[in-house]
């Protein structure tokens, strides 16, 4: 099928048609019920999980080993991302797209009625980081899916808009799963909280996960998979075909993504928030409630930065966005050692901001970068990998710098120096910004090697 043929055919999302809105709401609902899953965790990592499941340890390293729970599950993420990729070029992105939301909640509301060490001793940790695995291989297939199906159904002119509702997914995923924390820490005492309080929000997933099904189930598939169906030989192993001809992409775009990655995590992966109520004795309710506030912040910078980049390109976008990010790691410390919670809100909601600029376009960019066949792959692994260098590890890490430096402020160097990375490596970049992503589309790095391969081959 040519790009004549596909533009001239009803193959985009029109915000004016039903079952279009559903496939916008679905990537969105998805995602989101994911990341809430996920900020449920990170958390309940911060605030519970050290005394419940590691209490045999010194409790200097019971915050550690919590948070290493958060990052052990990232390095599956690779696992379910070419998992998850290879079926999702092979047999369609919304097969995929189910089976990862099903994994995903059946594992959180599992966490929901695990038996703590004080019951079951040494399996309560083991358990705990099997349905970490869980939840990372899951969540490794799960973005990529969402992705594709948001920027494959998108006008060209529209993929940086169409694409940013996948990625608001994580900040309303954390704006829920702080928010319900924030409502127990007010209706529920601190003891009962830390006894049984804490399983509400995991059991709660269950009931997320069938709204999500729902939505998921009732969507179309992706239109330029419905292309590729019409050439089932071309790619057999699309993982394999990723290394082999794209594999600078998945470099480029895994280092970008690990600057994002970096700054994001400490506020979603916990670690402003065990901080501020930990060592600055600052209370639990009040810093819930300003993550809150900055998951709402998130959600308005993350889809206005989507919409932007489709005028000024991604890579300008991005390259705004890390420049400001550079600027802003230094002074935002500075204002979480105050301890006043008028200027912890300030360095959480300016730091949205860089955040918003190098996550909207993210989808977008992403599905420019890799040719049709072997999209999910390319795009989940490059994700997968981006989460691993840049915030798999992002808390324990910052955790263990200020411990052994007696300064937070060693953070930010952590910081400026990854994002600096990922800055430097958006000049590598092709920007193919409205270019056409469809089978047909040759001038993507990769694509005409892989038509090469596939006409031997049938030759």
């Amino acid at each position: 099928m040519t790009q004549a043929n596909v533009s001239s055919h009803s193959l985009v999302l029109d915000e004016h048609r039903p079952q279009d809105r559903r496939v916008a709401m679905a990537t969105l609902v998805g995602t989101s019920i994911e990341w809430y899953d996920y900020f449920i965790y990170a958390n309940a990592a911060a605030l519970i999980f050290g005394k419940q499941f590691f209490s045999a340890v010194p409790d200097n390293m019971q915050l550690i080993l919590s948070f290493a729970t958060v990052g052990i599950s990232f390095l599956f993420r690779p696992l379910g991302a070419a998992v998850a990729g290879h079926y999702g070029d092979r047999v369609g992105r919304k097969a995929m797209l189910v089976i990862t939301l099903l994994l995903m909640g059946g594992a959180t509301a599992l966490i929901g009625v695990l038996p703590t060490a004080q019951t079951i001793g040494l399996w309560a940790p083991v358990l705990l980081i099997v349905l970490r695995i869980v939840q990372g291989f899951s969540a490794g297939g799960e973005w990529g899916g969402a992705a594709l199906m948001a920027v494959e159904h998108a006008p060209a002119s529209k993929r940086g808009k169409f694409g940013a509702f996948p990625q608001i997914g994580v900040p309303v995923g954390m704006l829920i799963a702080t928010g319900f924390l924030a409502m127990l820490s007010v209706l529920l005492t601190d003891a009962q909280f830390k006894t049984w309080g804490w399983r509400i929000p995991f059991l709660a997933s269950a009931v997320l996960i069938i709204i999500g099904m729902w939505i998921r189930l009732g969507v179309t598939e992706s239109p330029v998979f419905k292309e590729l169906n019409e050439h089932p030989d071309e790619v057999k192993m699309p993982l394999g075909q990723v290394f082999r001809f794209t594999g600078k992409q998945v470099a480029q775009a895994a280092l970008m993504f690990m600057g994002n990655g970096v700054a994001g995590y400490m506020v979603t992966g916990g670690f402003l928030l065990a901080y501020t109520t930990t060592h600055l004795g600052m209370p639990k309710p009040a810093i819930l409630n300003l993550v809150t506030l900055a998951s709402a912040c998130w959600i308005v910078t993350t889809f206005l930065a989507g919409s932007l980049s489709d005028r000024f390109t991604r890579i300008r976008t991005y390259r705004v966005g890390y420049v400001a990010q550079l600027l802003w790691v230094f002074p935002m410390f500075l204002l979480v050692q105050t301890g006043q919670l008028v200027w912890v809100a300030v360095a959480m909601v300016l730091l949205t901001v860089p955040l918003g600029l190098t996550y909207g376009p993210q989808a977008a960019l992403f599905a420019e970068m890799f040719p049709a066949s072997i999209r999910y792959s390319g795009a989940s692994i490059s994700y997968a990998l981006g989460s691993i260098l840049g915030g798999a590890f992002a808390p324990m890490i910052a955790q263990a710098l200020t411990d052994s430096t007696h300064t937070v402020m060693s953070v930010p160097v952590y910081l400026f120096v990854v994002t600096l990375i990922a800055l430097v490596v958006t000049f590598t970049v092709k920007d193919r910004t409205g270019q056409p992503i469809d089978h047909g589309a040759m001038d993507i790095p990769g694509a005409r090697e892989i038509a090469r391969l596939s006409a031997s081959a049938k030759g």
